[in-house]
């Protein structure tokens, strides 16, 4: 039961922090803020939350689960493409 809980709670951090990636490339619209609300694209904010994406995923190598590395390897792939675009328009 215990390995569950660890599970769902290390997706559930990689999942915020990919959420806050998405606030700040102005991808997902912040607290309050409706849908069709301009946000500015913070790209140091994303680049933060990115890079702290990988150091976990770094330091955990070799200790997730089969589902946990597919959550953060494809968390990871579509926060650098939306990055890399957002980098483009910016």
């Amino acid at each position: 039961m215990e390995e569950l809980e660890n599970a769902s709670l290390f997706q559930l951090l990689s999942l915020s922090l990919g959420n806050a990636a998405l606030i700040a490339l102005g991808v997902v619209p912040e607290n309050g803020a409706g849908p069709s609300s301009s946000q500015p694209v913070r790209l140091d904010a994303a680049k933060y939350n990115i890079e702290m994406l990988e150091m976990l995923e770094k330091k955990t190598k070799g200790n997730l689960t089969g589902d946990e590395t597919l959550v953060l390897e494809g968390l990871l792939f579509d926060l650098r493409m939306k990055y890399v675009e957002a980098s483009k328009n910016a």
